[in-house]
């Protein structure tokens, strides 16, 4: 999505729209108070809905984004309390924004703590006025934010201590959480709070000077670590209210399904079956809920009900017959996305012809998707790790019969996610407010989870689409490209959503051929196939980069290598003085790897590739050998332009995950594959993920920038692949065409 940033504000607007079934642009999106909430421990400040005032004097000109109330808490005992406006799944925000608050409110770092919001709009983007949390924007888009926040904050509380004191504000400074004034004298912030909490919001704020950082630039220990580590830690799965059932869905085996005949006398018998009830699902299929007082009794009785499926109105995906018909949409031209001369490709004295598959890939996060739903007919509240709470709560009303006003959304922390949590349908949010509005009917009045297991979640769908690439590459003797001819097929993820309207030109998916051709000053003719099938897609971490940059960067160093060039001084060739960050990027990799200078052991080789997503740079040095027919991946190091990095170690753990994700998709069994319209896979017996085994040594490096900081939760994925795969080419002479990998 990196390139079609500056097209979401109006696409999102289209889909709020649609989820509060109006035409774009009829109506803002609704305004929210603010509420003093006076505790005994201190002051809070919380977001209610519209018509509550916050402080005693608000600042007229500043957006409920902007306004400290919704995200700072001060205790009498100097604690903050940082809420956070994102989810929290594993990328750190819970940790980097509050940094960034603290950094300006000059906080003590020791007593400040995190939790996640609401649906309320407090939270919602402040730059595309949308709850969500994706393509790597959450410190991008909300830096300027929680700087202004702390220093709003920050000043409240000056101007308190200058009332109590009876002194010129100008005369006062602060410090790990305290007001310091003439004389040394000293108020904790904690005793400030309930006057700071009457005193007017500024609207204009004098931010420090990058150089005084004293947080943001440091490599800080998660807020979150020692809960995670400990196993403490509460996720979505964890949720108990009181009374709270729970349910199970039987879904049908082919997407679209419905059922034709139904037994469910010995799901009904199961000890703990509370209710078995036919229910409506996603895409028009239908299903069979089980709700029982937990989980076990609950599966267990879907594993005992007896059910027909009418799939003959439904069509049945095979992988392998989708694959044929691919390669026959991608012997002629698509859509054009790029239109450069092809002509002098017959004549040049070089030619590459390659095919390119990839398969349909799972999210598999550890925690399968699961939505908790307390419903009183008047009103609901959610429990969720949701990547897009406003909207999911807006779909949630819709399907409860409520006004969005009416459903509270309680973020909770997700045990990953990698888009599926972010989707325009809300399928997994409907389907347990569906069950939980049909509980109710049924006389069920108590809150229902609606729990997903792990072959569920692998079978429900919304996958990284499978695509086809074909290229035909003609170049000289020095490695100049004559002509690119390239054709992508492959579904569009945004086919049928809101997002359609502003992101699809021209009949392509503008997410399908993010990372084609750039860096590279290529001349290429690239068109796209988009064809409809009956498998759900959705944004897999780092979307298109996921397949462009493995195409382009073996590509590219297949061109080197058969013009007898280093594929690094090829690629820094092509680079030239326009892409200055690339350029440190890679640098950085190769001096921290020892490339070309370090000898290595016997069957070992290097690989090399560098790629940009979502605004950041990521190039990788890796070294690889081949046992056994099997490639194996034994050293990483990595080379990071992210602009400034808020926490270092939260980008150095962002850059080692997604490498070992990016590795995931190489290892033998990393795809999603259907027969007659039943996927194959069910668990990570057969779906298979890289382990931690299998991690490699990694060193992260991070190109420094005083710059405003950019994208960090998917970079890291897209250029692991092809590097892993050019040092497997060096090794064998073969490149690699196919993930995953396929050496035979």
């Amino acid at each position: 999505m990196n390139q079609h940033i500056h097209e979401l504000p109006r696409a999102l607007q289209h889909l709020i729209a649609r989820h509060e079934g109006r035409q774009p642009g009829v109506a803002e999106l609704p305004r929210r108070g603010f509420l003093k909430l006076a505790v005994a421990s201190g002051f809070a400040l919380g977001v209610y809905p519209a018509g509550v005032l916050a402080q005693d004097k608000p600042a007229a000109g500043l957006k409920p984004t902007q306004q400290p109330a919704a995200f700072v808490a001060i205790a009498r005992d100097g604690t903050v309390t940082v809420t956070v406006n994102r989810l929290e799944f594993g990328q750190g925000v819970q940790t980097a924004l509050p940094m960034i608050l603290a950094e300006e409110l000059d906080a003590d770092w020791a007593r400040v703590k995190s939790q996640l919001g609401t649906n309320d709009m407090a939270y919602a983007d402040p730059l595309w006025g949308l709850h969500i949390t994706g393509g790597s924007n959450s410190i991008k888009n909300s830096f300027m934010q929680y700087r202004e926040l702390g220093a709003r904050t920050r000043a409240m509380l000056l101007a308190a201590a200058a009332g109590r004191w009876k002194v010129d504000v100008a005369s006062l400074r602060t410090e790990a959480g305290q007001v310091i004034g003439p004389g040394g004298k000293r108020l904790g912030y904690g005793e400030l709070a309930d006057a700071a909490m009457q005193g007017p919001v500024p609207e204009a704020v004098v931010l420090k000077d990058p150089k005084t950082f004293r947080l943001i630039g440091r490599a800080t220990t998660r807020l979150d670590a020692r809960a995670k580590s400990s196993g403490q830690q509460a996720f979505g799965i964890d949720v108990r209210q009181p009374g709270q059932l729970t349910a199970v869905v039987a879904r049908p085996p082919v997407f679209g399904a419905k059922l034709s005949s139904v037994d469910d006398s010995a799901a009904r018998a199961v000890k703990g079956v509370k209710a078995v009830l036919r229910v409506p699902l996603d895409r028009g299929a239908e299903g069979v809920v089980v709700i029982a007082d937990g989980y076990w009794p609950a599966k267990t009785g879907r594993d005992a009900l007896k059910l027909g499926w009418a799939t003959d109105a439904v069509d049945k995906v095979d992988s392998d017959k989708l694959l044929t018909q691919y390669r026959e949409m991608a012997a002629t031209p698509g859509a054009k996305q790029f239109d450069a001369d092809m002509g002098p490709l017959a004549g040049a004295s070089k030619r590459i012809d390659a095919e390119f598959v990839f398969p349909y890939l799972a999210h598999a996060p550890m925690e399968p998707l699961n939505c908790t739903v307390g419903f009183t007919g008047d009103a609901a509240t959610l429990w969720v790790g949701s990547q897009m709470p406003g909207l999911d709560g807006m779909a949630a009303a819709r399907t409860l019969g409520l006004k969005p006003e009416q459903v509270k959304v309680v973020v909770q922390a997700a045990g990953g996610g990698f888009g599926r949590r972010a989707i325009a349908t809300s399928d997994y949010v409907v389907e347990a407010c569906t069950i939980a509005k049909a509980a109710r009917a049924a006389g069920l009045q108590v809150p229902i989870r609606t729990l997903w297991s792990r072959e569920d979640d692998i079978h429900g769908g919304y996958y990284r689409p499978m695509h086809l690439h074909r290229a035909s590459i003609g170049f000289d003797d020095q490695g100049k490209v004559l002509a690119w001819d390239h054709v992508i097929v492959g579904q569009s993820i945004l086919s049928g959503t809101p997002f359609e309207p502003m992101m699809v030109k021209n009949g392509i998916d503008g997410t399908a051929v993010e990372g084609m051709r750039e860096p590279y000053p290529f001349p290429m003719r690239l068109t796209v196939h988009h064809p409809k099938v009956n498998v759900p897609v959705l944004w897999w971490r780092s979307v298109g980069s996921t397949h462009t940059a493995f195409v382009m960067e073996t590509l590219v160093d297949q061109i080197a290598r058969a013009t007898g060039q280093d594929p690094v001084a090829y690629r820094m060739a092509q680079f030239g003085d326009k892409h200055p960050r690339h350029r440190a990027a890679l640098q950085l990799a190769v001096d921290k790897s020892g490339y070309a200078h370090k000898k290595l052991p016997a069957g070992h080789a290097y690989g090399v590739a560098v790629h940009e997503s979502f605004e950041s740079v990521v190039a990788y040095v890796v070294q690889a050998s081949v046992k056994d027919g099997q490639a194996v991946l034994h050293q990483v190091t990595a080379g990071v332009h992210c602009n400034l990095a808020v926490n270092p170690r939260t980008v150095e753990a962002q850059v080692q995950g997604a490498a070992l994700m990016g590795l995931g998709m190489c290892l033998p069994g990393a795809a999603i594959t259907l027969k007659d319209g039943v996927v194959e896979q069910s668990n990570f017996g057969d779906y298979r993920v890289a382990r931690i085994t299998e991690m490699p040594q990694i060193a992260v490096h991070i190109v420094p920038s005083a710059d405003p900081p950019t994208g960090m939760g998917e970079p890291g994925l897209p250029p692991l692949a092809p590097a892993f795969a050019n040092a497997v080419a060096q090794l064998t002479g073969k490149p690699l065409r196919e993930l995953p990998f396929k050496l035979a």
